[in-house]
């Protein structure tokens, strides 16, 4: 898989924002412009300003919800074993945790399969606490990366698996003013997967969320056959 499905996201961007001053006029008062802020544009910095305030710890990264961490553990684990380490499937050698925070999937999933990994986050204080967060296992971690995912770009064929956490649907699409995220509907990422060049190889809805929280989808793509 490469960033291509992340360029088709950027692209989709502005017409889900569109649809939003459509159907949502209360979000016309939300300056989402390329206004610059801090050197950054500034959504991406209401997103990392957002960031600041969460603490490098496992409640942080779970938004106060660490009771489901083990829930999406499992779930991930079990969902990931089907693609790799057989015939046919993607290789253990190397993965990319995308939006790493402090690695909770990198621990909790990657790296139990995979020989080595590496982490890219756009918060500093993140990545920092990896090493502490690992307990023993931070030797495999290969490169850190600080950087937003739309300033990233990965080398080809380096990674054997991408894992970009979460993927969220609901219908339309909702913006998320505090965090500067955007919610799309299931057929819209599908939509983007199609344009991107990758193909869907199984989709599953997280169960054992809470009622309240947003259906959290997990998908499985790969590139696919090129056209002449």
């Amino acid at each position: 898989m490469s960033f291509d499905l992340h360029k088709a996201i950027q692209n989709d961007f502005f017409q889900c924002y569109l649809y939003l001053l459509e159907t949502l006029p209360l979000v016309k008062l939300y300056a989402l412009t390329s206004q610059v802020i801090n050197g950054e544009m500034q959504f991406y910095a209401r997103a990392k300003h957002f960031y600041q305030e969460v603490p490098a710890t496992e409640e942080g990264m779970m938004g106060d919800y660490i009771e489901l961490s083990n829930i999406d553990v499992e779930s991930s684990r079990e969902f990931l074993r089907k693609f790799v380490g057989g015939v046919g499937k993607a290789g253990t050698n190397r993965a990319l945790d995308c939006g790493s925070g402090i690695g909770r999937i990198s621990k909790h999933v990657l790296l139990p399969i995979f020989k080595s990994v590496e982490l890219v986050d756009m918060m500093e204080n993140f990545l920092a606490e990896v090493p502490n967060y690992l307990q023993g296992e931070e030797d495999r971690v290969e490169m850190y990366y600080c950087k937003s995912l739309q300033e990233f770009t990965p080398a080809p064929q380096r990674y054997d698996v991408i894992w970009i956490q979460w993927v969220s649907a609901r219908e339309g699409c909702v913006l998320d003013c505090l965090d500067s995220s955007v919610i799309r509907d299931l057929n819209i990422l599908r939509s983007l997967i199609e344009m991107s060049g990758l193909i869907i190889l199984q989709e599953e809805r997280q169960q054992g969320f809470p009622e309240q929280c947003v259906p959290v989808w997990m998908l499985a793509m790969q590139k696919g056959p090129a056209h002449s």
